[in-house]
């Protein structure tokens, strides 16, 4: 059944748990003054009766593109000391600032599986947001979820599994409206490629849309974020931003989101369509072009007519003036100054990001960390620093050099760039051993650089980005999930005259390693992932073993492309593939990955012992009113496992304990799904308790008949290990 095909099932259910925007509130609060949802509102809906019908109307409608200081404004308001707003990308970092950080991507943030650096880098975004006067940072993204492996913008988000996209979402929400900034989690929803995302629809079906695509934006809404941007894409033949069975039905009404909705910028079709479907704000307010605004006195002319209510409208400025008060931008906040400089300490987040989501992929022999050798021999462009790093391309839509991000509009300038030949010969130094460089890709002059070598490290890359740019011949979505640059020649190339090879892959995602591993002369790859500024110090600590390697996968590495089972859609996408993405489909399909999801070696190893289980969560399906996330007790813990978790090595680690969850046979759901994880760091010898708290949704299913979460009953297998295949400890969880 097609999303669309249960519009009106969806519309008698959302009816009887929804609520007006101003009478639901929190518990909790994520703002930086302690206000919750409700007490927002009340200062909200004081500030809107002071409003003419023209304030309202520049509320909501964005001044044209190209016309502010930032890449989103709306008009200041004087009668109730509303600024001139400013929406800024990206994601990671104040995009087209002076003097700012470059924070790892999303997908390296995921890959250490550490709420706290998590949390931490989110705080540290809003700090510096703040500093330059910006109230509305666009990110964090939990679309594309990374269903295809070659999706462009795939690395701007937290990994193919939305139970991690989910925590990884909260937590940077929580970090950034903490510090008073305005969040948006974006992009909403099914925008999974680059390819025709303008143009394309995609149809997915009710239990998928909820159990994979939407589970991270319930955990966004739960932490309170303050606004969503919805995509450019079509949901079962109706624009995104004016889709009233996503923005209304599944966003406002069962999730009971109380921010409000943006516009990716210019994709508003409509003007009275937009508005009575659920769209809150039009950005930029007009095309590139600078014209066709679609609201703006055109909205006015829609009220006067009758098409659209004024009580939309004021719905409109109300969550957008709620999410103003609910971080506190009405008290003294920085006037807008994308010069200042903001960087603060915060390249200590940034490096242990970067060097805590490095996965040790291989090892053999031990051959890291490395051990005062007399020559290293470096090879491959990567290893330098080129025009990627020095910001000489537009959005860094260059590869040239050592990569740290991808390229598009989720990028920010880096202040500077630490390359890995850099920082290795800095710390060979120390050692007394010769470096030699080789910094071309070219197979023809890697001798002089490894011959005679204690270990040669070859550096290699793969490169996506945002699709109105285009590099090297890839036009977002990545052509092939191969090395660029021929990487897999010069591996060869290196490993034919040195025994000791040491990849380092800086890469937006998967790649296909089997030509590299079939060298028996290579004996470590290194998955450095994308580590933005601090690319080579933190290498360099891993490399050395300064610190045990410690990240995990937040995707698949596969044998084959086609193993994935999804490819990039030249037209509309079905989503045939339901709920089996990445180790999902692996699990189901039998298919052995090459480095399953999860995976990560280290310098140490840990035993795990002692599983146990907690509770007796009963079955049927959810009952409570919504809050922000969905049904209250959803988010009520039912379960709890633990586990001892030793480390049984000789060297201070820190290891990732993963929980999956089997269900009963009758919930028709994959092998298992990841429902917690806890990174603990333990000296040698220690051990600790690891407690995996269960919520309610985390052991439901959708049940399209009933439009809701149920908890099945039967026996639940419970597996804990250090990835989604290194299974150590199982147990049952019987639900009557």
């Amino acid at each position: 059944m097609r999303f669309q095909q249960i519009a009106t099932a969806l519309s008698v259910a959302s009816t009887a748990i929804a609520a007006p925007a101003e009478t639901v509130a929190r518990e909790s609060a994520s703002s930086a003054d302690g206000l919750d949802w409700a007490a927002a509102y009340t200062k909200a809906n004081a500030a809107l009766a002071k409003l003419s019908s023209s304030d309202k109307i520049n509320i909501v409608t964005g001044v044209g593109w190209n016309k502010g200081p930032c890449v989103g404004n709306t008009p200041a308001i004087s009668s109730i000391g509303y600024p001139q707003l400013c929406l800024q990308d990206s994601p990671l970092g104040v995009r087209f600032g002076k003097s700012v950080n470059a924070f790892t991507p999303g997908i390296q943030a995921a890959s250490t599986w550490d709420r706290t650096l998590i949390r931490q880098r989110g705080q540290y975004l809003g700090e510096e947001t703040k500093g330059c006067g910006v109230h509305v940072l666009l990110g964090p993204v939990a679309g594309p979820l990374g269903k295809n492996p070659l999706g462009g913008r795939n690395w701007e988000g937290f990994g193919a599994d939305p139970y991690l996209q989910g925590i990884s979402m909260a937590e940077t929400i929580q970090g950034m409206q903490g510090a008073g900034i305005q969040a948006t989690a974006k992009h909403f929803i099914l925008n999974e490629q680059e390819l025709n995302r303008e143009t394309m629809s995609s149809s997915v079906d009710d239990r998928t849309m909820h159990e994979l695509y939407l589970w991270p934006f319930a955990d966004a809404v739960h932490a309170d974020v303050a606004s969503v941007m919805c995509s450019y894409n079509k949901i079962n033949g109706t624009w995104a931003c004016e889709n009233d069975g996503i923005m209304n039905k599944l966003l406002k009404q069962e999730l009971g989101f109380q921010g409000y909705v943006m516009t990716d910028w210019n994709a508003q079709h409509t003007t009275q369509p937009a508005a009575n479907t659920g769209l809150d704000m039009s950005m930029p307010g007009s095309d590139y072009n600078g014209n066709n605004v679609l609201w703006g006195s055109k909205l006015s002319q829609a009220i006067s007519s009758g098409q659209v209510q004024q009580s939309r409208v004021d719905d409109m400025v109300r969550r957008i003036l709620a999410s103003w008060y609910l971080v506190g931008q009405d008290k003294g906040y920085p006037s807008i100054n994308l010069g200042a400089n903001v960087q603060g300490t915060h390249k200590d987040n940034i490096r242990a990001v970067a060097r805590d989501g490095i996965v040790l992929l291989k090892n053999d022999g031990n051959v890291l960390p490395l051990k005062k050798p007399a020559k290293l021999g470096l090879v491959g462009s990567a290893a330098v620093i080129g025009q990627h790093g020095q910001n000489a391309c537009q959005d860094q839509a260059c590869d040239s050099g050592a990569l740290g991000m991808g390229w598009g509009s989720g990028t920010a300038p880096y202040p500077y760039f630490s390359a890995p030949s850099d920082a290795i010969k800095a710390r060979a130094q120390a050692d007394g051993t010769q470096v030699t460089v080789s910094s071309t890709d070219s197979t023809g002059s890697v001798s002089g650089a490894v011959n005679g070598a204690d270990a040669a490290i070859v550096f290699i890359t793969s490169d996506s980005g945002e699709g109105y740019l285009t590099v090297e011949g890839v036009a977002g979505d990545r052509n092939n999930l191969d090395p660029w640059h021929s990487g897999n020649d010069l591996v060869k190339a290196v490993a034919a005259i040195n025994k000791n090879v040491i990849v380092v892959v800086h890469s937006v995602g998967p790649i296909i390693l089997e030509t590299i591993l079939a060298q028996p002369n290579v004996k470590a790859i290194v998955w450095a992932g994308m580590p933005s500024q601090e690319n080579g110090n933190a290498l360099v600590d891993i490399l050395y073993g300064s610190t045990s390697p410690s990240g995990k996968l937040p995707y698949t590495i596969a044998k084959s492309a086609n193993d994935y089972g999804t490819t990039i859609a030249r037209g509309d996408d079905s989503f045939s593939e339901g709920v089996y993405i990445d180790y999902r489909h692996f699990d189901k399909s039998n298919i052995a990955p090459r480095y399953e999801f999860g995976f990560g070696l280290s310098y140490t190893n840990f035993t795990y012992s002692g599983v146990a289980v907690s509770g007796k969560p009963t079955s049927g399906a959810a009952t409570g009113n919504v809050i922000p996330g969905g049904r209250a007790d959803l988010w009520d813990t039912v379960a709890t496992v633990t586990v001892t978790v030793a480390n049984s090595g000789n060297v201070k680690g820190a290891e990732v304990a993963q929980l999956y969850v089997g269900y009963p046979a009758s919930a028709n759901t994959p092998p298992k799904q990841l429902r917690g994880f806890q990174k603990t760091l333990l000296d040698v010898g220690a051990k600790a308790s690891v407690s995996f708290p269960l919520l309610r949704r985390d052991i439901s299913v959708w049940d399209t008949t009933k439009q809701n979460w149920v908890i099945p009953a039967g026996d639940f297998t419970l597996y804990v290990g250090s990835s989604s295949r290194d299974v150590r400890q199982t147990a049952k969880l019987t639900v009557a």
